[in-house]
């Protein structure tokens, strides 16, 4: 018998199927260790190690080293075939969408459970994945571990520095069959075809409304979630786009980097250079579908409107009188307080509202900013510029509804009426 058990374990000692073999017919036993209390042996918090009669604790440490290690380069080896195959065993049960990986799988399936499980500790916004998650905080934090060799400028994220490094060459190497158009990166142009097939492919799930650029759809949402992350270090005020945050600190700064190249007027705003510069030109592109009336800003055809419909959405709360426009309350208010808050340095009259006072200055500064591109006169109110601008254009945008004539001035129009009504002039 010690002859045959003899013969057994040398057997069993010479392949690494016999162990196998062994232990799956219970001629060793097995024996589960806390690896946590071994010394040199440990490999992993959950190793298992094998003794058992005939093999010794190292021979069985060896051979599941080996298992462990056989294991691992299976695992990689399946990713890599997936990864060069093409092949993607994993598919999600609700919209069909197939992965290489389980763990892109796990990540994907969040966008239909709206599961969103890593929370920022500074504003509690709340992500599907952690990268996500880490990049997101660099907002708070300021850290831009992303920079470039050659101009040294920093970035959150290592694909806005890809990005950047390419307009260094100066080679758009990416081109729209259509229009010709030259992009520095593949997205870049990916994006720019949208125009042309008019896809959207990013949807709102709060109002329908949809957008080319994921970027945009983000922004958006913030209409409905109310969200603010943009905070100002100067006064705490907070802001939904980093680009109004950018603006907004300007008037801490006082920085005014965009200026009027015809009268040297500076913004601190691109958006109002451009409003000012229909001063000037005399564009009017927002028209009135109701009266053909022209505007060169798109909020004071919304206020127009309000003459056609009657809409006054601004209630006074102390005497109930409504009004179309906010400026209009905010003046109505002042009879009640009798408030001026606005004084001239120069004579000491008191104004209600800041713009009668920069209005006003101007009678002892002399100043005309407004220049007629027509004949070159100028005025100190833009307002006055727009009702000159009439004699050159011939735009009479005031009709009286009983006889059809039309007026420049809507003083003009007042007085005429007055015919209609049989009042002395």
């Amino acid at each position: 018998m010690e002859a045959s058990s003899s013969n057994t374990l040398s057997l069993g000692l010479k392949r690494r199927s016999d162990i196998r073999r062994q232990c799956s017919l219970k001629r060793v036993s097995v024996q589960l260790v806390d690896c946590r209390k071994t010394s040199e042996m440990v490999r992993s918090s959950n190793c298992h190690l094998l003794s058992g009669r005939g093999l010794s604790s190292g021979e069985a440490e060896q051979h599941l080293d080996e298992e462990k290690k056989s294991m691992s380069e299976t695992k990689l080896l399946t990713k890599h075939r997936h990864r060069y195959t093409g092949e993607k065993p994993y598919g999600c049960d609700q919209c069909e969408k197939r992965f290489a990986f389980s763990g892109d799988l796990v990540k994907h399936k969040r966008i239909h459970t709206g599961e969103k499980p890593y929370s920022c500790d500074q504003c509690g916004k709340s992500f599907n994945q952690s990268g996500i998650l880490v990049t997101h905080m660099r907002i708070h934090t300021g850290e831009k571990p992303y920079s470039c060799d050659q101009c040294g400028k920093g970035f959150a994220q290592s694909g806005s520095l890809v990005r950047h490094k390419v307009k260094h060459t100066g080679e758009k190497t990416y081109h729209c069959l259509d229009c010709g158009s030259s992009y520095f990166t593949s997205n870049e142009l990916k994006v720019h075809w949208r125009i042309h097939t008019g896809e959207m492919p990013y949807g709102c799930d709060h109002c329908g409304k949809r957008f080319a650029l994921s970027g945009d759809l983000v922004k958006h949402r913030r209409i409905h979630t109310g969200e603010k992350p943009y905070g100002c270090s100067q006064c705490g005020k907070r802001f939904n786009q980093s680009g109004n945050l950018v603006t907004h600190m300007r008037l801490h700064t006082g920085e005014k980097p965009h200026g009027c190249d015809l009268c040297g007027k500076r913004f601190n705003d691109s958006g109002h250079m451009v409003k000012h510069m229909r001063i000037h030109n005399g564009e009017r592109p927002y028209i009135c579908i109701h009266c053909g009336k022209r505007f060169n800003d798109s909020g004071h055809l919304v206020r127009h409107m309000r003459i056609h419909t009657g809409e006054k959405p601004y209630g006074c709360d102390q005497c109930g009188k409504r009004f179309s426009w906010s400026a209009d309350l905010m003046r109505h208010k002042m009879i009640h307080t009798g408030e001026k808050p606005h004084c001239c340095d120069q004579c000491e009259k008191r104004f209600a509202q800041i713009g009668s006072l920069v209005k006003h200055m101007r009678t002892h500064t002399g100043e005309r900013p407004y220049i007629c591109v027509q004949c070159g006169k100028s005025f100190n109110d833009s307002g006055h510029l727009v009702r000159h601008m009439r004699i050159h254009t011939g735009e009479k945008p005031y009709g009286c509804d009983q006889c059809a004539k039309r007026f420049s001035r809507s003083a003009n129009l007042e007085r005429h009426m007055m015919i209609h009504r049989g009042e002395a002039l």
